[in-house]
């Protein structure tokens, strides 16, 4: 199965914005109001109107006062002060001033959370300190009104759903009780709340123009449905957006937008919703792209590709046929499937969910959270082959040895246009992808509460999901491109004067003549989770103690299509599909049951009314995917035992909330294909670290804010030694035990200081963030140092009277390179003539908007 990275788009969209919210934003509400008083620790009752419960969240929002629903079954939820776990807040407006270009970019909100987000929109890795995954995102579930988008961990939800006006909050718990409910994530759950009508009838239209050639319009409409007592509140909102991208492809890299819709009830005891929303977007995925690597950890760009704004992406290369399936006859053209590159790493979904909550006098009280989804999130684009750039006719000689070409041969290279190329440029080989996904899930949460005596609530509940995935993936096929921004392919053919060897076909496409480089996949599989857990919640004067238990079985079946090799058209002379990868009318029946058990103790203790401390322990599980068991046969279960203390203080001048943790892995599996082949590892990690998370106010309307993480992570439990190749070029093996954890910094924060400005007229907002992230390594042996880099953001809002609001926005500002991951197809060293392929984030972008509410 394939390992490489599939990442998002810009690390600096969030880095910029993401102390905006921390900070700027959440100065600005400890600043008015911190010095309220707070109530002694309780659980949160539903206010009695909806409308005056809706317009009352964002009030409070980034205090200790904050009510927060994910990772407790108190109805209606509890204060952010009473929770004995980690929790980030940030409301529809923070997100706003956090300008993330994707959802990836927003979780950085929450310490300790690095998503890779230079390749794009969608599909980016995540890293949760302390929890290796080294690909993907398999710690990060993210939750729609409280349902998990889709129940399996590791696969990209990012690409499910995006950011706009319909949102309300997101609140962000790592570890603590999330191991318990929904797919029983004992990593990050990030819940994405929507906004609902109220009896008030309110709304905005925003209008955004971005230095990227981005052009994008907002709206939200919330309002009461045949009267405001009637009790019936709808809310209708969404996007629609164009931009060139920072990484211009010359067609435009991101295009679609999304609509949602929700309908809420009153009930004599408690609330109805139900909601509706449709994604239909396109977005360019950016692969790894050359650049000089003189020492370790230094980076600059590379002749002719700006590491800021390049991509492989152009006119010339956007819409390609790759040969798929043999014909078996001389002359004859092999089957295949056009690809269009414009349509990128996008996502055709639709949702529909429901949540009902209802409380009864008697102690009793019931939720019920169900979702529904389904759709497409087809992949276009370049991914990175390994190979660093060389130039022209050494790749043609090296190929023909490869393939055992005759010596002496005469080439001629065109580019696809017509015109010769030169034999001294530097060229690159990339591989173009077609990844067609079906993916369908129908989930449903149930929970029913009783107080058994004053204090203490006892909850138990089910939660079941069957869902379904149809994967293919056609990218055993090769491009060989001019090594620039927006390059033209290269076509080149072999001749001794009698014979016509054809190296690539007509657009530059080739198979690799190594078998370990070939891709032909095509798998369909379904599942079932049922789990069932029971929780308890105590209050007995200032502690509060919480526990529970989970045990989940996972039954998961499926096909998985075999292949084999040959050539697609019986001519020998079309050497580009002599040596091709295809599917067969032949099929491996892969299946596995299995179940596993988690729980979690905590207690929070208020030290006073504006200041607690708490500890917890929870031991969380991570259940084989199907990939997991056609890769790996039989392998184990993850196990996560994660300890946490933390403290929260807040007055007017200071809001804090820290905490420290030790979390320790064992039975991680890993697969990854080498050319000496395939190496499968199971392994363990111990880490220990502190997020923080701190505004002071100094004085009035002025704030610093300083969001991050320290996290000293290993690998543990491995004592065989893993092959590779050194960086003298000689072959080695070496155990991973005792390296870091690839792929995550050990110390990363954003500054910002912020200013509030009152007028007259409306107030304004200035703000700027710097944000640091550490040295990481790309692989498990410590090869590939990633170096540091630093960035700065700024911002501007303007509000002017009731209904207007102006925002400037930029990314980024001082173009700086920072290298977010390495040669993800190379386990060892991947530097070779100062050259590595890696990726950095995007360059300075800016933005304004102009948005009027009513």
């Amino acid at each position: 199965m394939r390992t490489c990275t599939q990442i998002n788009r810009r690390a600096l969209s969030v880095a910029i914005g993401i102390m905006l919210a921390t900070g700027a934003v959440q100065a600005q509400d400890a600043t008015s109001q911190a010095a309220a008083p707070q109530a002694a620790p309780s659980q949160a009752a539903p206010s009695a109107e909806h409308g005056k419960q809706k317009a009352a969240a964002p009030a409070s929002a980034q205090t200790l006062d904050q009510i927060v629903v994910t990772g407790n079954s108190a109805f209606g939820g509890i204060k952010k002060i009473d929770a004995s776990y980690s929790v980030t807040t940030v409301t529809s407006q923070q997100i706003k001033e956090l300008n993330p270009i994707s959802v990836a970019d927003l979780l950085k909100v929450s310490p300790g959370v690095y998503p890779e987000s230079s390749g794009g929109q969608t599909g980016a890795n995540i890293e949760v300190a302390g929890f290796p995954s080294d690909s993907g995102a398999p710690f990060v579930t993210l939750q729609m009104n409280g349902s998990p988008l889709f129940p399996k961990w590791d696969y990209f939800t990012d690409a499910m759903f995006r950011l706009d006006d319909t949102i309300d909050r997101m609140e962000a718990v790592q570890g603590g009780t999330s191991v318990l409910y929904g797919n029983g994530q004992p990593g990050l759950i990030a819940n994405f709340i929507l906004k609902e009508g109220s009896s008030t009838p309110t709304g905005s239209i925003g209008v955004t123009y971005g230095s990227e050639g981005m052009e994008r319009l907002d709206g939200f409409y919330g309002f009461p449905i045949g009267g405001k007592d009637s009790g019936w509140y709808g809310s209708i909102g969404g996007f629609w957006r164009k931009s060139d991208g920072v990484r211009d492809p010359q067609f435009p890299a991101d295009k679609g937008g999304q609509l949602t819709a929700t309908l809420s009830h009153d009930l004599a005891h408690g609330s109805v919703m139900f909601y509706a929303r449709v994604l239909k977007d396109k977005n360019q995925f950016v692969t790894d792209t050359p650049i000089l690597n003189p020492a370790p950890g230094q980076f600059s760009a590379y002749p002719g590709f700006n590491p800021l704004t390049g991509t492989f992406g152009s006119n010339a290369d956007r819409r390609q046929y790759l040969e798929t399936t043999p014909c078996f006859t001389a002359g004859c053209k092999p089957g295949g499937q056009n690809i269009d590159m414009a349509n990128g790493e996008g996502g055709n979904i639709h949702m529909l969910g429901a949540n009902l909550d209802l409380s009864f006098d008697n102690g009793w009280s019931l939720s019920d959270k169900a979702l529904f989804v389904a759709g497409h999130m087809d992949i276009n684009a370049f991914f990175s082959t390994g190979d660093n750039p060389t130039t022209l006719g050494n790749f043609i000689a090296g190929a023909a040895s490869d393939f055992g070409l005759p010596a002496n041969l005469t080439a001629k290279a065109t580019y696809t246009n017509g015109k010769a190329a030169d034999m001294n440029e530097n060229v690159t080989v990339q591989n173009p992808e077609y990844i067609p996904k079906k993916v369908q899930s129908v989930s449903n949460e149930f929970r029913l509460s009783k107080e058994l005596f004053e204090g203490n609530t006892l909850t138990v509940g089910n939660y079941t999901a069957v869902y379904s995935l149809n994967h293919a993936e056609y990218d055993g096929l090769n491009q060989l491109l001019q090594a620039k921004s927006n390059p033209n392919p290269i076509v080149v053919n072999l001749s001794d004067g009698t014979n016509n060897y054809a190296l690539t076909d007509s657009q530059g496409l080739f198979w690799n003549s190594n078998p370990q480089s070939w891709m032909a996949f095509n798998e369909r599989w379904h599942a079932t989770t049922t789990a069932f857990f029971v929780a308890d919640e105590w209050n007995i004067g200032k502690w509060r103690f919480d526990g529970g238990m989970r045990i989940q079985h996972d039954d998961i079946g499926g096909w998985f299509q075999n292949t084999t090799s040959g050539d697609l058209d019986g001519n020998p002379y079309t050497v580009y599909n002599n040596n091709a990868e295809y599917l067969t009318n032949s099929y491996q029946h892969p299946s596995g049951s299995r179940s596993a058990s988690s729980w979690t103790l905590g207690a929070n203790y208020a030290l006073s009314d504006n200041m607690s401390a708490y500890a917890r322990v929870n031991d969380g599980v991570f259940l084989p995917s199907f990939d997991d068991i056609v890769n790996q046969g039989n392998p184990p279960v993850e196990k996560i035992h994660n300890m946490e203390l933390g403290f929260k203080y807040q007055a007017p001048w200071i809001y804090a909330d820290i905490s420290a943790y030790r979390r320790l892995f064992h039975g991680i599996p890993y697969s990854i294909d080498l050319p000496t082949g395939q190496v499968n590892l199971v392994y363990g990690s111990v880490t220990k670290g502190i997020n923080t998370q701190v505004t002071v106010t100094p004085f009035e309307h002025f704030s610093i804010a300083l969001s991050g993480n320290y996290m000293d992570g290993h690998y543990s439990g491995y004592d065989s030694c893993v092959p590779y190749v050194g960086q003298d070029g000689s072959q080695r093996c070496d155990t991973i035990s005792g390296m870091v954890l690839d792929r995550q910094p050990k110390i990363q924060y954003r500054l910002t200081p912020a200013y509030v400005v009152p007028t007259s007229w409306g107030s304004m907002k200035f703000w700027f963030t710097y944000e640091h992230v550490g040295n990481r390594y790309g692989d498990q042996l410590q090869q590939q140092p990633l170096g540091s880099y630093h960035d700065l953001a700024i911002g501007a809002i303007a509000n002017i009277g009731q209904n207007w609001m102006l925002t400037l926005r930029g990314t980024n500002i001082t173009n700086e390179i920072g290298i977010t991951e390495g040669n993800a197809r190379l386990f060892g060293f991947a530097s070779g003539g100062g050259v590595i392929l890696a990726r950095s984030i995007e360059g300075r972008e800016v933005n304004f908007q102009v948005k009027y509410k009513f």
